[in-house]
């Protein structure tokens, strides 16, 4: 199946992100390369890209589709949680500027032998990004508690009947296997009341967000290593994340005003005594949105939020 995947705030995400066309640049999520592809566009002969992605099959798209950039483009299968340790490998010491763009890809949702999709009835309950992972989405449902699916539902699907799904998913698997998409579909169908299931989009939504969230740990990776990125950057250089919920969202606007402003002083102090230095300021005091034309054009970019930050410049 060929990967398709629609780059999402592309113009947007790359103006912001190159200041020196000259510079070392880094996409934490390679997928297609549609994002790597215009910033090696922009690229002079003595720029360079390096992207990473888990996802087997990004890679070997991105690959492709970076052929005729391979003597800029270095491209390592690895989550950007490794990000610090490959480009310390690499003898990179800092980078002009670092993309992400989270959440999972077009091509995932759409090849349904992954399992991200609750479209496809008979997929199996896999969701990993990374194939290498043993553990799958099926795990997760055949082996937390009730407690620990309620937890998961409730913080990264917001899901409103978050006990009646775990309820109803550890009494289905006291006598059955659960193994489909299409079988978890029909517990989360019968967990949620007739008047609700049709507000606020598919009923399955939520709940195969928080698996998915759950399996990948997007959420701690993201969060677990967001300083690190800044603490890479050139003075000057810019980290851009695109977003796709409010969770995610949440964890950037935070990190990067602490970034912004870390005093830990008391307000009523004259002066700051913590010691706690800014390490640089945040661009988009306001998330940049899609445009009504892409909108049109990619429904699935409805909920992306662009955020930047730019390190102090040296003094």
């Amino acid at each position: 199946m060929e990967f398709k995947h629609k780059t999402v705030l592309l113009t947007e995400s790359v103006d912001n992100l190159i200041t020196d066309p000259d510079g070392i640049y880094v996409d934490g999520t390679l997928g297609g390369a549609g994002h790597s592809m215009e910033i090696c566009k922009r690229l002079t002969e003595k720029g360079r890209l390096i992207g990473f992605d888990q996802d087997a099959e990004a890679i070997k798209a991105a690959s492709e589709r970076l052929a005729q950039y391979q003597n800029k483009v270095t491209i390592l299968h690895s989550n950007f949680s490794q990000m610090k340790r490959e480009l310390e490998f690499l003898g990179v010491e800092e980078v002009n500027g670092i993309l992400l763009d989270l959440g999972v890809s077009s091509h995932q949702l759409d090849t349904l032998e992954r399992g991200f999709s609750y479209r496809d009835e008979e997929a199996p309950l896999d969701m990993r990004m990374d194939t290498r992972q043993a553990q799958t989405a099926q795990d997760i449902l055949m082996t937390y508690s009730e407690d620990e699916l309620t937890r998961i539902l409730k913080e990264y699907g917001e899901e409103r009947f978050a006990r009646n799904i775990a309820r109803n998913i550890v009494s289905f698997r006291e006598t059955n296997t659960l193994e489909t998409t299409g079988q978890l579909n029909e517990i989360i169908r019968r967990s949620i009341p007739a008047k609700n299931r049709n507000s606020g989009g598919h009923p399955s939504k939520r709940t195969f967000q928080a698996i998915r969230i759950e399996l990948n740990r997007e959420l701690d990776v993201l969060k677990e290593n967001l300083s690190d990125m800044i603490g890479l950057l050139a003075p000057g250089g810019r980290l851009c994340v695109i977003t796709f919920h409010s969770l995610e969202d949440r964890i950037v606007k935070t990190i990067f005003k602490e970034k912004e402003n870390p005093c830990t002083c008391p307000p009523n102090f004259p002066v700051c005594v913590c010691g706690k230095v800014p390490q640089g300021r945040m661009l988009t005091r306001k998330p940049i949105l899609p445009s009504e034309e892409e909108l049109n054009e990619n429904s699935r970019s409805k909920s992306a939020k662009l955020r930047v930050f730019e390190k102090k410049q040296d003094s």
